[in-house]
C-alpha cells in the first residue's frame, strides 16, 4: 500500500459523520459515543487521507456480536488486531476510506489517549503544524513503506501522548 500523506480536506468531518451515522444505525442504545479521532479530526493537519473512528459501546462483545453488519457496510472484521479490549475494522481494501477502533469502558485509558491527542493538537496549531510536516515528509521518505513511515513518526508520537495527557489534566 502506497504511503499517501494529503493536505487537510474540509470534507473529513462530514465523511466521519456520514460513517458515524451507519454505525449508530447498526448498534443503536449499544453505542455511548463515536469519535472522530486520529489526524483526519483536527482542522489543518496533513494527514493519510484515512477516517480514524472511535465507536464506544456499552459491552465489547456487541462489536463480535454485529461484526457481519459492520461487514454489509463494507468493512473487514479483524478481532482485536494487537490491542487488548479493542475490536478493529477497516474499509477499502487497498484504497482504504476508514479504520474504526471500537472499545467499550473497559478501555477508557485508550479512549483517553486518543481523544487527548485530538484536543492537544487542536489547542496547539504549531504542534499540529510538526507532526504534519512530519508525516509528510516520512510519507515521501518511504512512499512504499507502510513500516519504515510508522516507526519514523513513533518517537514523536510517544511524546505528543504524554504531553497531551499532561495537558489534559
Amino acid at each position: 500500500m502506497k504511503v499517501t500523506v494529503s493536505s487537510y480536506n474540509h470534507k473529513w468531518p462530514m465523511l466521519f459523520e456520514e460513517e458515524a451515522e451507519k454505525i449508530r444505525s447498526i448498534f443503536k442504545d449499544e453505542l455511548i459515543d463515536i469519535h472522530h479521532i486520529g489526524s483526519t479530526s483536527v482542522p489543518g493537519l496533513q494527514a493519510k487521507p484515512i477516517i480514524d473512528m472511535m465507536p464506544v459501546l456499552k459491552e465489547i462483545a456487541e462489536a463480535d456480536r454485529l461484526a457481519g453488519e459492520m461487514e454489509k457496510l463494507g468493512y473487514e472484521a479483524l478481532g482485536k488486531y494487537g490491542l487488548p479490549g479493542r475490536r478493529y475494522f477497516r474499509k477499502g481494501k487497498e484504497k482504504r476510506t476508514h479504520h474504526v477502533h471500537m472499545y467499550d469502558l473497559s478501555g477508557q485509558d485508550e479512549i483517553d489517549r486518543h481523544v487527548a491527542v485530538r484536543d492537544y493538537l487542536m489547542s496547539h496549531p504549531e504542534e499540529a503544524l510538526r507532526y504534519g510536516n512530519l508525516k509528510q515528509q516520512l510519507a515521501e521518505s518511504y512512499p512504499r513503506d507502510i513500516e519504515a513511515y510508522m516507526n519514523g513518526k513513533d518517537q514523536f508520537v510517544k511524546n505528543l501522548e504524554r504531553k497531551a495527557m499532561k495537558w489534559r489534566e
